[in-house]
């Protein structure tokens, strides 16, 4: 009995460990994206990351031939999405870092973002992952895509002034 339990125990690290070899490195873009760190300097990241894993490996065993990449990428959106609510006592507020693109963007609006682009979740689950209508996460995604593309712009230059004749 305890040398079935040590090999499941071994078992169980060995799957893990393939696991974090495939996924780690797209998870931790995609925490990178919604932290909107650089990819050099991203610790909020890496922590969102390693908690989501930790998460990941302690249900483990009750996947039950569930995809465990959607199951980590579930996870960390809500990890996302409750330390953003947490650090801006709000899920709207935008953040003060100008240094990445997707700063601009609200925390909401960089999550249904990334979600939707960068990982392929359709709109309906995006829309039940967060709790959202599917309406609202379209309208939002549209909100967050013309932000980016269409980005405002500064101050208009100072008129030139012409001397007289």
């Amino acid at each position: 009995m305890r040398e079935r339990r040590a090999s499941q125990g071994v078992r169980r690290a060995r799957e893990f460990e393939a696991f974090v070899a495939g996924a780690a490195g797209r998870l931790l873009h995609t925490a990178t994206l919604l932290t909107a760190e650089p990819r050099d300097v991203n610790p909020r990241a890496r922590r969102l990351l390693t908690l989501t894993l930790a998460r990941t490996y302690a249900s483990w065993d009750r996947l039950h031939g569930e995809d465990p990449y959607d199951c980590a990428r579930r996870e960390l959106a809500a990890r996302f999405q409750r330390s953003a609510w947490h650090q801006y006592g709000s899920f709207g507020r935008r953040r003060t870092s100008p240094d990445h693109v997707l700063a601009r963007l609200t925390p909401q609006e960089r999550l249904i973002l990334v979600l939707r682009l960068y990982e392929g979740v359709a709109e309906e689950q995006t829309a039940a992952l967060l709790g959202l209508p599917a309406e609202r996460v379209r309208s939002i995604c549209a909100r967050a895509m013309a932000t980016l593309l269409h980005p405002p712009r500064g101050p208009a230059p100072a008129p030139l002034k012409v001397a007289p004749s």
